[in-house]
């Protein structure tokens, strides 16, 4: 059974969305503390969450910030203020779709199974394996040696592409190429904060030289790491 984690201070709607869920073998779980969301999303670990953007204390899209700075999992936007720029704000922050109140409960749980499906029943099919290191492509997990880290999107897509080319120079140009086909931008700097960030995960888990920069030509997976 899938967990949906719903961050709305309306009542009627989550009781609604609730009972909707419960005919497709969804848990949908209420915010309790709107000031703890982030300590909640940690305790529940939902495989997907519905954000109000109007909340007490904290807007959504701040406490979409919060959960996209450790996690990728799904986040649907719902408001009534269905403007544009609203929704442009909801993508930026994080969001993977956004819904107009007032919306049709069943169209909402389309697309809460619509996502479901692209993140975790096709991701599973796959498991990248190098040596003692698992990569993870359903939730965006590393994996090594018992121990295991979270990734990013722009993380997990680094080291994907770090993975396939084990043993061979990936210049920066084909990361960033990568990378710009995906659902994001990033330039030749933020390319390098999130190499530098992946290396400080990786140091954590053991494998500080596991990414070897090969000045003027890019970076190399260390081969004998693994």
């Amino acid at each position: 059974m899938y967990k949906i984690y719903m961050i709305e201070d309306n009542e009627g709607i989550f009781e609604a969305s609730k009972k909707y869920g419960e005919k497709y073998d969804l848990q949908f779980i209420n915010v309790n503390n709107f000031r703890k969301i982030t300590e909640e999303f940690t305790e529940i670990q939902p495989h997907l969450v519905i954000m109000d953007i109007g909340l007490p204390a904290f807007d959504g899209y701040y406490w979409c910030s919060k959960i996209r700075e450790h996690s990728t999992v799904p986040i649907i936007f719902l408001s009534s203020a269905a403007l544009n720029m609203n929704m442009v704000m909801a993508m930026n922050m994080g969001g993977d779709d956004f819904v107009a109140k007032p919306f049709d409960y069943e169209v909402l749980l389309a697309k809460i199974q619509a996502l479901l499906r692209r993140t975790y029943s096709f991701g599973t099919v796959e498991q990248k394996d190098k040596g003692e290191l698992y990569l993870n492509t359903a939730n965006c997990t590393l994996v090594y040696r018992g121990a295991s880290v979270d990734l990013t999107k722009n993380e997990y897509r680094i080291l994907s592409v770090f993975m396939d080319n084990k043993g061979k120079i990936v210049s920066r140009e084909k990361l960033m190429d990568t990378l710009w086909e995906s659902d994001c931008y990033i330039d030749d700097n933020t390319l390098t904060v999130n190499i530098n960030r992946l290396r400080k995960k990786l140091s954590n888990i053991g494998l500080s030289s596991l990414i070897i920069t090969k000045k003027g030509l890019g970076y190399l997976l260390e081969v004998q790491t693994l």
